[in-house]
């Protein structure tokens, strides 16, 4: 198709109609007539079938004034529902006033219900868990605070317990004030600390008490710069007599005007899709902001990383979910992640990390994809990574089918606002003999932030992203694409409506469409001198295989809600005249998006059977490759067309000699 052609052609039929007062005006104001014209052709030509088919098509959602958020995670549900969750929404003024949002949506009716939201779950972790629930843990305890913005010195006080028999319990408020400079501090939060660690030898019969400890925020009683200090100093804790304040005490190093950045909260919720409501769990050992949450093969969830309670990243002390005890558990040894870490269940239950990230953390300190063993802590390192150095803010994806155990990692930049992005995709193949990183195609452009969703016909749609930090200096991509992973080529699909970067995300519906939602660019124009606004605006993209009409085929539902690894289910299945053969069936876990992480979303491929209008699809036996939960089950035909989706519900994996 010829685009100059095309626009003449329309322009000489415009003038037919008035061609002297087209002409006139063009000479008055030419380039306006021109770009308007071009604006009306664009128009024309994305709406043209031939064009949908090809490249599919964008669409807005009407959301209602009162159901606008500042959407950070959204997460499918089984119901078919979609959670979008603000918390404060990146929002200082929201956060002050303990304004959290969180709102549910659902796609086939486009209706909204406005959620009660327990905690600032901005800049949590989530994860969906076996019985459909989805686990949100971690989110914001303080917003950072800019060195100019800084009016009372502050930062990190340990607190010491030497008692072996008492916990101690110190509210927010309460006061420290140092033995050697005498200036006095107060906490922002309260604080539990352990009691000390007793053990005796059993030879020598001897006692040891190891002290424990606690971490606090502080800040001083009064502004100004005469409070902050210089040395390490031990404080006294007020209101403490006798033992306890010989016991209890604090001890801290510079408290100063520093930066200071965002703090984490301990706090876990389930989300319960049938009752839609926030349920409490107990909370994770260690406050996070910017974990990763990863379902295990048994249903269990590692938590991983983030920004503690005094705005630190998590020193490699990670922990696990038990969805049946609601409690969490250390690992027994130490890995360090920077944050939002894109962590992948793979074969054998082993974790595999691509190297994205979002955040935080040193660039030196680790950013090394490979494969890591939870049991032995052993890591492998896997090579081959182009433009290792631009990792962050880059999206990763498992491959469909998931079989084939091949991760793509698609764009990225450089550590914190650096202004580096590559438009580079690297693939790795976890089955090769030795696995090592190669270069895929290049993205549309040089991309932080892009989103990425598997579609049921196995190809990978990636959306906008930006060339800078958070959309700097307007560089938001307006172009999306679509990778076909079997042919290892990509071809371009309809631009989206608007800019989409920090905050921004993608999700698979079970209709086959695409929404997209957020971002959160740090300013409004060019030359960086107007604040931006966050994007509300959500929007629906029908990819070009609900463009090439005929009959779609469909699965009868109800079908078997629950299914067993290595078990069948038999469906119906709903033709209409000119039906074609059935190529695939596919499982396809929903998703659970936010930072440009998406470790959730995985499509694996379902040996089938056809007989008349029956189908029957067998699972695979591996809980390694379909981790428990609620899955959605398409079929698809020989042009790619896939039927909406069932809902099924895989179970954990009985253990060896369990009939039950």
């Amino acid at each position: 198709m010829n685009f100059r052609r095309y626009r003449v052609s329309r322009r000489t039929r415009r003038m037919a109609v008035g061609s002297a007062v087209v002409l006139a005006l063009a000479g008055m104001n030419g380039p306006a007539i021109w770009g308007y014209a071009s604006d009306q052709y664009y128009d024309y030509k994305i709406n043209q079938p031939e064009y949908k088919e090809k490249n599919g098509h964008w669409t807005v959602v009407d959301v209602p004034e009162e159901y606008r958020i500042n959407t950070i995670h959204a997460a499918l549900l089984h119901t078919g529902k979609v959670l979008l969750i603000a918390g404060s929404g990146n929002n200082a003024a929201n956060f002050k006033a303990q304004s959290f949002r969180t709102v549910l949506w659902d796609p086939v009716k486009n209706s909204f219900k406005n959620v009660p939201t327990p905690k600032d779950l901005f800049c949590a972790g989530h994860t969906q868990l076996p019985d459909g629930k989805l686990l949100v843990a971690g989110g914001t305890q303080r917003y950072e605070k800019l060195g100019g913005d800084i009016t009372k010195a502050g930062g990190l006080m340990v607190v010491h317990n030497e008692d072996p028999d008492k916990p101690m319990t110190l509210p927010a408020g309460t006061r420290f004030t140092g033995k050697k400079n005498g200036k006095t501090f107060e906490s922002k939060d309260p604080v539990l600390v352990p009691r000390a660690k007793k053990t005796q030898d059993e030879e020598s019969r001897k006692v040891t008490v190891t002290v424990s400890t606690a971490r606090v925020y502080v800040e001083a009683l009064e502004k100004g710069q005469q409070y902050e200090t210089g040395l390490t100093d031990n404080y006294s804790v007020e209101g403490l007599k006798g033992a306890d304040a010989q016991n209890v005490y604090g001890i801290a190093n510079k408290l100063s005007f520093d930066k200071k950045d965002f703090q984490g909260i301990k706090d876990s919720f389930e989300f319960d899709p049938v009752a839609e409501r926030y349920i409490t769990v107990d909370p994770m050992n260690e406050a996070r902001w910017y974990p990763t949450l990863t379902t295990l093969q048994d249903g269990k969830v590692l938590s991983v990383s983030g920004l503690d309670e005094i705005g630190q990243v998590v020193p490699g002390k990670n922990e696990v979910f038990d969805p049946k005890t609601k409690k969490w558990t250390y690992l027994p040894k130490e890995r360090f992640f920077p944050t939002y870490p894109a962590l992948f269940l793979t074969e054998k239950g082993r974790i595999f990390y691509t190297g994205s990230n979002a955040g935080y953390g040193p660039a030196d300190k680790g950013r090394v994809p490979g494969v890591w063993d939870l049991a032995s802590n052993d890591f492998t390192e896997v090579p081959g990574m182009s433009d290792p150095d631009v990792l962050e803010t880059s999206m990763s994806v498992l491959l469909p089918p998931a079989q084939k155990q091949r991760y793509m990692v698609l764009g990225g930049g450089g550590v914190g606002e650096d202004k580096r992005a590559t438009a580079k995709t690297r693939i790795v193949d976890l089955h090769a003999a030795k696995p090592r990183f190669r270069d895929g195609p290049d993205l549309y452009a040089r991309a932080r932030y892009p989103s990425s969703v598997i579609l049921p016909d196995d190809t990978v749609l990636t959306t906008n992203g930006s060339g800078d930090y958070r959309g700097r200096s307007a560089t938001n991509i307006l172009k999306a694409e679509i990778y076909d992973p079997e042919s290892g080529t990509r071809h371009t699909a309809a631009d989206p409506l608007v800019g989409r970067n920090y905050h921004s995300g993608a999700l698979l519906l079970p209709d086959g469409r695409v929404m997209t939602f957020g971002s959160d660019s740090l300013f409004g124009d060019k030359d960086n001198t107007r604040p931006a606004s966050f994007e509300q605006q959500i929007d629906l993209y029908t990819p070009p295989y609900l463009h090439r009409g005929g009959t779609r085929p469909a699965l009868r539902d109800p079908g078997p809600r629950t299914v067993e690894l290595g078990g069948k289910a038999t469906y119906t299945v709903v033709t209409g005249k000119g039906a074609r053969p059935l190529e695939k069936a596919r499982l396809i876990r929903p998703g659970s998006f936010t930072h440009v992480t998406n470790i959730e979303q995985r499509s694996i491929a379902l040996d089938f059977t056809r007989q008349g209008d029956e189908v029957t699809v067998t699972l695979p036996k591996d809980p390694s490759l379909v981790p428990p939960g609620w899955y959605m089950l398409n079929v698809i035909d020989d042009r790619g067309l896939p039927s909406p989706a069932v809902w099924v519900k895989v179970p954990e994996a009985k253990a060896e000699g369990d009939e039950g």
